[in-house]
Parts: C-alpha cells; sequence; structure tokens
C-alpha cells in the first residue's frame, strides 16, 4: 500500500525537484548559548518509555498536561479549581467574581446554597456580566492576565 502511495506521488516531487533553484547565499546557523545560570528551564516533553515497558502520564504527557503533573510532583497547584463562592446571589453591583487569566471563561453554576438547582453551563467574557437562567446569580471575571495579550491573536469578543 506505501509503494502504491509513492508511485503515485513520484511525478509531483520530480517536477517540484527540477523546478527548484538554489539559494543564492549561504545558509548558516550557530548553537543556542546559554549563560550557564541557574537552573535549567522546565521541560515540557517527558522523557519517553523504554522498550518493552508501558508508559504512565509522567513518560507520555506533554503541554498543559506535564505541566499540571509537574505541578502536582511539587505540591504547587497550577490550575486553580477551588469552586466558586455560592455562600450569596451575585448581582448586578456585587457578583460572583471569576478568576481568569483568559478573555472567556465557562462557568457552571449550581445556585446558593451550593447544589440548590442542577449545574447550569454559560459562556463568561471579559468585561461582562452573565446571569444564571436557573438562579439569577450574576457572575463577573476577574480578569488576571496581561492587559497587552491577546490570546495569540483571537482577540476577544
Amino acid at each position: 500500500m506505501f509503494s502504491r502511495a509513492l508511485t503515485a506521488v513520484r511525478p509531483a516531487a520530480r517536477t517540484a525537484a527540477s523546478s527548484f533553484k538554489p539559494a543564492t547565499r549561504a545558509f548558516s546557523v550557530s548553537a543556542r548559548k546559554t549563560s550557564g545560570h541557574g537552573p535549567p528551564p522546565p521541560q515540557l516533553f517527558g522523557p519517553g518509555v523504554k522498550d518493552g515497558e508501558v508508559p504512565g502520564i509522567h513518560e507520555q504527557s506533554t503541554g498543559l498536561e506535564r505541566l499540571q503533573h509537574l505541578g502536582e510532583l511539587e505540591g504547587v497547584p497550577v490550575f486553580d479549581t477551588a469552586p466558586l463562592d455560592s455562600s450569596r446571589i451575585g448581582t448586578k453591583k456585587d457578583p460572583i467574581l471569576v478568576p481568569s487569566g483568559g478573555h472567556t471563561r465557562i462557568v457552571g453554576c449550581t445556585g446558593s446554597p451550593a447544589d440548590s438547582h442542577d449545574v447550569l453551563w454559560f459562556p463568561l467574557e471579559r468585561d461582562e456580566q452573565n446571569r444564571c437562567q436557573e438562579c439569577g446569580s450574576v457572575y463577573q471575571m476577574d480578569y488576571y492576565g496581561r492587559e497587552d495579550h491577546d490570546d495569540h491573536g483571537h482577540g476577544h469578543h
């Protein structure tokens, strides 16, 4: 199957290779240099797994999952998973504040006191308030992200 796919691609590859013109100037790179001071930066790639072993989260996790795993190993909570204040109903003048580093969060309201109604999920945007359709509690984002940061070009609405 692979050889048939390769046979189908060869003519296009030959055409592309024949039209390729080399650059007129040399391209060179140098190795990255570090000062050697301080600890090395944290690695967000696991060490991988040895032959014949089944990998666990430490060996194969990457990105945010690995960051969270390494934080748990060190006893540092990377993500705030504490429940929101449910001791009161938020109002327009005194909303329930939802901490966020991004411009959008999904909020799950269970009412006040907690578990007064089923979880109702709704989006919460930066600089806007949103009201739970079940109990009427008002929520507002408490943005702690960088002011000059725009979520990698996605912006906020």
